[in-house]
């Protein structure tokens, strides 16, 4: 979702658009076979369109746009076509946060507190410890992605995010392990904010943007539909490859809201891998791109099918690990609608960036690794077979499991208690309140914070198959407990593009 694109797959007619490229030489792959693997996979995994930038020793070796930026529709994608690039969004927070420790205006050691001195959370001393590093790599002791379902496209305001962050119970002790947590990126972003005098949108704009020329970009997902050349977000419902609307989610703006192109994050890349160079010029000090390179949790050893790698690291909103002897310097990005990949190899002076505009695809990565391998003199492996056949694998046991439950809903189960039992209000602690309504033979949720419904089918007893309104939030089974013969609560789980943790809501 959002952020970033959780997989783990390794241990699992498009119309060109204009683009240039470099006359320096480049491997074989790119030269003579790209754009048909492209063709091929794009049709294949049914994405709209796709832009991709390459960058090596200093130059633009190739930018281009695939099919298109809307189903249904005749416009083009190009090298220009802006795309939301999620938690890609994290390496410039974790930059600008850096560049400021650089400036002696703060320090990564300092405690989030002095900067946000009304910050609390559950357990006082991790909120008095918490430090400006723990928040931008991750050891904060969440789960990964936990507390997403309450932020994510939620009304509630960048402030009132964090303050329910603080009302979680992290569910492993403080720096112990790693756990994705965007909201410590939003956090991040408020620190930001007391330190520079500028709200993270225009620092980010006048430190990055501006300087390295990437005119097309924009900080906020709500400026994004206001801009020319935009690719409309796709995700599948029903089986069914569908347009959804933009989503608002600057209330995690430092984390997941950038909107680029392609030929602007080549710009970035060039400025990354030539030391914080841009145009001969030093616009980021090389100390601030090492700091944010600077391996600071663990996050698991890494496993590859064909090739040599060993471990996989964070640092300040960059993920790291090894591959035949180099460093890779990466991230991922999703968002309603968008799975993104931005991949370095500082050694090799190589950059590739991929961006698509449906989020029900793992070819953004395929991809990356095809080209990285072409730049090593590896073997071609076709990874975007061996990913769609992960990913079709996958889908054909969700819809068996999907299948199974709505057959169940279908032979008409009565539930433990009348369906008028279940109406009420519903409460939790750190989100706020569910109310249930009766609607004929089905029971209705609505949310206090999300401008979405959930429709519950009984599937006997005290459990109901829940149909989120907003497709990206799954579909789902809600348990009801019963206590003393009367029904206590019940607990809300969405899909895990979403979050992996659960929600347990008490009947008022």
């Amino acid at each position: 979702m959002k952020k970033i694109f959780w997989i783990s797959v390794f241990t699992l007619f498009i119309f060109p658009c204009e683009f240039s490229f470099s006359q320096a030489k480049f491997p074989s792959f790119i030269k003579d076979s790209l754009d048909r693997y492209i063709q091929r996979s794009i049709e294949k995994w049914e994405i709209p369109g796709i832009a991709v930038g390459i960058v090596k020793d200093g130059k633009i070796i190739l930018v281009k746009g695939y099919g298109k930026r809307a189903l249904n529709k005749a416009e083009k994608v190009d090298e220009n076509t802006l795309f939301m690039i999620g938690s890609n969004t994290k390496a410039f927070t974790g930059t600008v946060m850096a560049w400021l420790d650089y400036e002696k205006k703060c320090s990564l050691n300092d405690k989030v507190v002095s900067w946000l001195p009304d910050f609390t959370m559950k357990d006082t001393w991790v909120a008095k410890e918490l430090t400006l590093t723990d928040i931008l790599c991750h050891r904060i002791g969440m789960e990964t992605f936990q507390g997403d379902f309450m932020y994510w496209t939620s009304n509630l305001s960048g402030a009132e995010v964090i303050k329910k962050f603080g009302q979680l119970t992290p569910l492993f002790n403080f720096r112990t392990r790693w756990g994705y947590t965007n909201a410590g990126f939003q956090i991040a972003g408020e620190c930001i904010k007391k330190i520079s005098g500028l709200p993270w949108s225009e620092f980010v704009k006048k430190r990055i943007f501006e300087p390295l020329k990437m005119t097309r970009t924009v900080a906020l997902s709500v400026d994004i539909p206001k801009q020319e050349n935009v690719a409309s977000a796709h995700t599948i419902e029903n089986g069914i490859l569908k347009v959804i609307p933009i989503p608002d989610i600057d209330n995690l703006a430092p984390a997941a809201s950038i909107g680029s192109s392609a030929a602007d994050m080549c710009q970035w890349l060039i400025c990354q891998l030539d030391s914080g160079r841009y145009e001969k010029k030093q616009m980021i000090p090389w100390p601030v791109i090492n700091k944010t390179r600077e391996p600071q949790s663990i996050r698991k050893k890494e496993n590859h099918p064909f090739n040599k790698t060993h471990y996989s690291l964070y640092a300040l909103g960059w993920s790291l690990m090894d591959y035949e002897g180099r460093e890779i310097v990466s991230h991922t990005g999703g968002v309603n609608g968008f799975v993104t990949s931005v991949t370095m190899l500082p050694e090799e002076k190589l950059g590739v960036v991929v961006l698509t505009n449906t989020d029900q695809n793992y070819f953004f990565e395929a991809l990356k690794w095809e080209i990285i391998d072409s730049y090593l003199n590896l073997p071609y492996r076709n990874y975007s077979r061996l990913y769609l056949n992960y990913f079709k694998n996958i889908k054909n046991i969700e819809n068996e499991q999907l299948k199974g439950w709505t057959d169940t809903v279908k032979m008409v189960l009565k539930p433990a208690f009348n369906l008028k039992e279940f109406t009420g209000r519903y409460s939790h602690e750190a989100y706020g309140n569910i109310d249930i309504e009766q609607e004929g033979t089905k029971l209705k949720m609505k949310f206090e914070h999300h401008n979405m419904t959930g429709t519950l089918e009984c599937l006997g007893g005290k459990r109901f198959l829940c149909t989120y309104s907003d497709p990206e939030f799954g579909i789902k089974v809600i348990p009801f407990k019963i206590e003393n013969n009367k029904i206590r609560s019940f607990i809300l789980t969405v899909a895990e593009f979403i979050e992996f943790t659960d929600y347990e809501f008490v009947k008022k």
